[in-house]
């Protein structure tokens, strides 16, 4: 009798970790939905690296990845939120731009509803705070930091106190200027004579309007010796308002941001003394990779600094194979 009953006590184990195998190939074949803001539009110059690090992610991890494009419109992304929501998705990407009490009701009714939310590119840190413990993080440099690392390295590359200088960025919505304001401080502290000139939401959302825009203002100002800005889309056009103002590589001293094949060719040819290099590609990954931490293992969110220095003349040869490639 005791026989029979060790066998059925074997036979219900061996049923029990059947039902656990079944019950935990399910889950993990269980597909995960993320919704993500890239910025501007898909190919743009300073959006390739961080789509190409999200469905990097999506590949690894086996996410199913929805993208959405703003063209860096904070009310687009206000917008996309909601239709992210209205999906019903595991998780949601957002970016800062439209600040925090824009955000913050959308937030809270997303992370009620079950939804996972984490950050890139622009920071919300007081959301992050609050949220943290369901999973909201931030994968995105150091803004202030790496804005001020940009402007040491234009000083660097040959400014003197008493040069005239200005920085072209979004100094209308505080949330878009916070890296613009490490830039002008840089240069201020320098001893140069700095004007903060604001961009447009036209400009913002084509970068090429940006030329004329420029090219007047250098005509305006013929002692000009320095350009700043902490807008990738600007920075990439930025030797071609030199080459229409018919000046040479080194007459103006231009600092920038992020590593399109056009700012790599304005580095390379000198048109641009630094960009500030922000690693776009992670900002892509992590923030994926963050949502399928949470859904699986209720990671917290993690605060990911992504700016790790600036791209000069010096080292550009070694990085630029990477960033035609869409990965730096």
């Amino acid at each position: 009798m005791k026989r029979y009953f060790k066998l059925f006590a074997l036979l219900m184990i061996v049923a029990l970790f059947a039902s656990l195998s079944v019950q935990l190939t399910v889950a993990q074949d269980e597909e995960i939905v993320v919704y993500m803001q890239m910025g501007g539009t898909e190919g743009d110059p300073s959006t390739l690296a961080r789509t190409n690090g999200a469905r990097a992610a999506a590949e690894d991890l086996g996410i199913t990845l929805v993208e959405q494009y703003s063209g860096w419109d904070p009310q687009v992304m206000i917008e996309q939120f909601r239709q992210a929501m209205a999906a019903q998705p595991d998780g949601i990407v957002i970016m800062g731009h439209p600040g925090e009490d824009a955000f913050a009701p959308l937030v809270e009714e997303a992370i009620n509803a079950g939804i996972i939310v984490t950050s890139g590119n622009n920071p919300l840190p007081n959301l992050e705070a609050q949220y943290q413990s369901e999973g909201f993080g931030y994968a995105g440099a150091d803004l202030y930091e790496g804005g001020y690392l940009t402007g040491r390295a234009m000083i660097a590359a040959g400014l003197q106190a008493g040069d005239q200088a200005v920085v072209y960025d979004i100094w209308s919505n505080e949330s878009r200027s916070v890296s613009s304001r490490g830039l002008y401080d840089a240069l201020v502290e320098a001893g140069l004579t700095v004007e903060q000139l604001d961009v447009s939401q036209e400009v913002d959302s084509d970068a090429s309007l940006a030329i004329p825009v420029l090219t007047a203002y250098i005509a305006a100002n013929p002692n000009l010796r320095a350009i700043g800005t902490q807008h990738g889309n600007i920075t990439a056009v930025l030797p071609d308002v030199l080459q229409a103002a018919g000046k040479n590589p080194g007459d103006i001293i231009i600092g920038g941001i992020d590593l399109s094949p056009a700012t790599i060719e304005g580095i390379t040819n000198g048109w641009i003394s630094a960009s500030f290099d922000q690693v776009l590609y992670l900002q892509g990954y992590y923030p994926i990779q963050q949502i399928y931490l949470t859904y699986n293992y209720l990671i917290p969110g993690l605060h990911i600094n992504t700016g790790v220095g600036t791209v000069t003349p010096d080292n550009i040869a070694e990085i630029a194979p990477l960033i035609e490639e869409g990965i730096r």
